[in-house]
């Protein structure tokens, strides 16, 4: 994979990008450059090990653990929310199944809405954001937004659909949405560096995310203290590396289900990108995506399987890694085959 010096470098200036890039194929690093600051107000630089918040990417882990639940029996992918929702969310659609809202085709309104016209340095979230410590505690934000469309009727992504299967997850096991996901997904993974950290009480190796690309404002109040069903999780760029082989490997689910949640489902040309079960796809190759962005957040990670190469940028700003994910996203697709 040929990475031109001087593009990337361009790149990284272009929005001040403060992260992680790393180019892993297979037991071997091949690229590895970390830029800016963990903290910037300490000037603590970043380092390869640094945990850093990935927003949406996590998405797959509440994907994983739902299907976990389904291979044993605890929950079906054409099973109806409603009977396990009973009074909440009455305005989610009697016929939304677990398979709706695993593939954004749920209709749901969104508590999050993707293509309302807003800024990162926005505050949206209207209750107190140390209390959204459960996915039973978003309720009330989830609660209150009329049904979109038909239920399988058109692929719209939507962030409370993710957030309804959390609280789907909590019901079925009596766990946290949190330990649910460490049980299920990420200790069967071996991922011991990745987890939901409070943002107002972070470890020393874990990255503030910076709202803009200059100063020191932090997204504490911008998000959910913890992370939970429709992202937020911390982890290092060889937890993700780690993730995608452990994934592919059966090591989570069965190669069956892997293959269920891989398959291409619809194409969203918005996004130059198709879309599984969890999980994005290439345009048009082998490649598996995981993509988030938020208030301090800027996060791709990119696995072909044939060549077991991962390409992932974290960053911990809300703009500065997408130059970065686009050259690097460009060499990538130029390698044969």
């Amino acid at each position: 994979m040929h990475i031109d010096a001087r593009t990337l470098d361009d790149a990284v200036a272009r929005n001040a990008f403060t992260g992680v890039a790393t180019v892993d194929v297979g037991g071997l690093r091949i690229l590895e450059q970390c830029e800016g600051f963990l903290h910037r107000g300490f000037r603590v630089p970043m380092t390869a090990d640094t945990r850093i918040a990935i927003a949406s990417g996590s998405k797959a882990f509440t994907a994983l653990a739902v299907l976990r639940l389904v291979e044993d029996g605890r929950l079906r992918l054409g099973q109806r929310v409603r009977g396990l929702l009973g009074a909440d969310l009455p305005l989610i659609a009697g016929a939304v199944t677990v398979e709706h809202l695993l593939t954004h085709t749920s209709g749901i309104g969104d508590y999050l809405d993707e293509s309302a016209d807003r800024e990162a340095s926005d505050y949206v979230l209207t209750v107190p954001v140390h209390t959204l410590t459960t996915a039973e505690a978003f309720l009330p934000l989830l609660d209150g937004h009329p049904q979109q469309s038909v239920p399988g009727e058109r692929f719209a992504y939507c962030n409370g659909g993710y957030m309804v299967l959390a609280v789907l997850l909590e019901r079925v096991t009596g766990m946290t949405y949190h330990d649910t996901v460490r049980q299920l997904v990420l200790d069967p993974a071996g991922l011991e560096r990745t987890g939901f950290l409070p943002l107002n009480d972070l470890p020393a190796d874990a990255a503030p995310g910076y709202v803009l690309d200059e100063g020191d404002l932090v997204n504490t109040l911008h998000l959910p203290v913890l992370g939970n069903g429709d992202g937020g999780a911390f982890t290092t760029a060889a937890d993700l590396h780690r993730f995608w082989q452990a994934f592919l490997d059966g090591r989570i689910v069965e190669p069956p289900t892997v293959a269920e949640m891989i398959r291409p489902r619809h194409d969203v040309p918005e996004e130059g990108l198709r879309y599984g079960m969890g999980f994005w796809l290439h345009a048009s190759g082998p490649a598996l995506v995981l993509e988030g962005y938020d208030a301090g957040a800027s996060f791709r990670s990119t696995h072909v399987p044939g060549t077991h190469t991962t390409v992932s940028v974290l960053g911990n700003s809300s703009e500065g890694a997408w130059p970065v994910v686009r050259v690097l996203a460009a060499a990538l697709d130029a390698e044969p085959g």
